[in-house]
C-alpha cells in the first residue's frame, strides 16, 4: 500500500491509454481465471470483490456487516459485470464493466487532487504509475 495524489485526470488519462489500460485488465483477468477457461465464474469473481472490502470497512476502520448485506452487494456487483446474464463474465464483460466504474470515479473524483491509500496491484495505482511515468518522461524531453 501508498499513499498517492489521484484526480480525475489521472484516471481518465490511464482508461484512454488502450495499451496500458487493456494490458492491466488483461492481466488481473487472467489472474482471477484460476480455472483458465477464459470466463470468470460467481466464485472466482467473488475472490477479487471480497479484497475490495467496500463497505466492511469505514475510514480505514473494520465495522461489522451483516452477512447477507454483504452477499447482496457481491451478487449486485456481480450482475453488472455479467452482463449478458450467463452466470460468468468473459474479458470483454469484465472490461466494459470496469472501464464503466473507472470512468465513474474520475467524473466523481473530479480535478481536485485527492490523497488516498492504494494497494500495489490496483488499477488506481496503476494509473497513478502511469501518470508518473508520463511525467518523468516529459521531464527528461
Amino acid at each position: 500500500m501508498s499513499v498517492e495524489l489521484l484526480d480525475g485526470a489521472i484516471i481518465l488519462g490511464f482508461v484512454e491509454d488502450d495499451e496500458a489500460f487493456n494490458g492491466s485488465v488483461q492481466d488481473r483477468f487472467a489472474n482471477l481465471d484460476t480455472n483458465h477457461d477464459g470466463l470468470l465464474s460467481y466464485s472466482e469473481m467473488l475472490k477479487e470483490l471480497k479484497t475490495l472490502r467496500m463497505i466492511e470497512t469505514h475510514f480505514g476502520i473494520d465495522v461489522k456487516t451483516d452477512p447477507e448485506e454483504l452477499s447482496q452487494v457481491y451478487d449486485s456487483l456481480f450482475v453488472q459485470f455479467d452482463r449478458d446474464s450467463n452466470g460468468t463474465v468473459d474479458l470483454e464483460e469484465f472490461k466494459a464493466e470496469t472501464k464503466r466504474m473507472m470512468l465513474d470515479m474520475a467524473t466523481d473524483l473530479g480535478f481536485l487532487p485527492v490523497q488516498m491509500i492504494l494497494d500495489e496491484d490496483s488499477f488506481l495505482k496503476k494509473a497513478v504509475d502511469r501518470d508518473l511515468m508520463k511525467l518523468q518522461s516529459n521531464a527528461s524531453s
